[in-house]
């Protein structure tokens, strides 16, 4: 999968998304500053979401359009919930434009058809899939249509659910996909993360598998990178003061630093399977266990446990021949402190 100038592969290094969301706060001012924070931070990609409250509900006020889901939204009216935190449709070309100038991918959630028309026009190098579109095939066959990458969020999906998002996208001809793991709760608690997940995903449907993160901290993330997750989201906020729908569980300048820097490391720490010894190590190797005489011997004297010990350093005799060498003969007087060596002996 190749999103502008960023590879991600399953020796790639972690793509990291800091989602915007809402947290602009109806600000372009903020939106951009926002995005430039991000670059600081470490970010490879910021994320919007490109709807309108009406191309995503409608404006009702029955009891099944108020928010009951036990999340920080509970008792609001999604339309209403909408219009607050949508980003303004005519910000884009400038948000788009900012991103690619701090070097930053970007690309969007598309929630209805003129979204992807939008995103085209400004040649999106990629799509995402909202968790709780996973279910609209046919947003996803005409988002898959357009020959990008895709990466699904699976907060609310079922297997068959996963399985129906991902034949839709072949259908379309496309197999650039990526899966992210995700908890649909607004802060997700830690323990229902799952992120054994991850290397399912992996395994089962032979695509890249990330993480879209709510949960609070870095923790989830920096298991995700071992368990190998190839792709990190999280939402970003300039500063939590300024508040918002989604400031609650969204990483400030200082969070979201210090996360990529665990990710960074956890990568290093990580490595790759290779039995070879660096020069470092092998110089440390000088102080393993190796064949020593402790203890002066006399040319025909008999090697016993007192008098040849496998001690530290190792620049003598390998242990392996310790056994092989007791009660044999010495051909000449050996001194406490050297090194043993199978050319000692008779």
């Amino acid at each position: 999968m190749k999103i502008d100038n960023f590879t991600i592969n399953q020796t790639s290094k972690v793509f990291i998304i800091a989602e915007l969301s809402a947290n602009h706060n109806g600000s372009i001012e903020i939106a951009i500053e926002t995005i430039k924070a991000a670059k600081r931070a470490g970010a490879d990609c910021i994320k919007l979401q490109t709807y309108k409250a009406d191309t995503i509900t409608i404006d009702s006020q029955k009891e099944d359009f108020l928010i009951k889901s036990g999340s920080i939204w509970d008792g609001r009216n999604l339309f209403e919930l909408y219009q607050e935190a949508f980003t303004p449709w005519e910000w884009h070309y400038k948000l788009f434009e900012v991103a690619r100038a701090e070097g930053l991918a970007c690309f969007s959630s598309p929630f209805d058809p003129s979204a992807v028309e939008l995103l085209e026009s400004l040649n999106t190098p990629a799509y995402k899939i909202a968790s709780f579109e996973i279910t609209d095939i046919p947003l996803i066959e005409l988002i898959a249509s357009k020959g990008k990458p895709i990466i699904l969020s699976t907060g609310i999906a079922t297997l068959e659910d996963i399985e129906l998002a991902i034949k839709a996208c072949h259908k379309m001809k496309n197999y650039d996909i990526a899966l992210l793991k995700c908890t649909s709760s607004y802060p997700a608690p830690i323990d229902e993360a799952n992120l054994a997940m991850i290397k399912d995903f992996s395994n089962r449907f032979g695509v890249i598998a990330g993480l879209s993160d709510h949960t609070m901290g870095s923790t989830v993330p920096i298991v995700a990178t071992c368990l190998g997750a190839k792709i990190i989201e999280k939402h970003f906020i300039l500063n939590h003061s300024i508040g918002g729908p989604d400031a609650t569980f969204s990483m400030d300048e200082i969070e979201f630093t210090h996360m990529v820097k665990c990710i960074r490391e956890a990568e290093l720490a990580i490595g790759v399977v290779d039995y070879h010894l660096s020069e470092k190590q092998l110089s440390s190797k000088n102080y393993c266990r190796s064949l020593y005489v402790v203890n002066d011997i006399k040319a025909g004297g008999i090697i016993t446990e007192d008098n040849v010990r496998s001690i530290r350093p190792g620049y003598g005799l390998h242990p392996k021949y310790y056994f092989e060498i007791l009660g044999k003969i010495t051909n000449k007087n050996l001194e406490k402190g050297g090194r043993f060596s199978l050319n000692d002996i008779i």
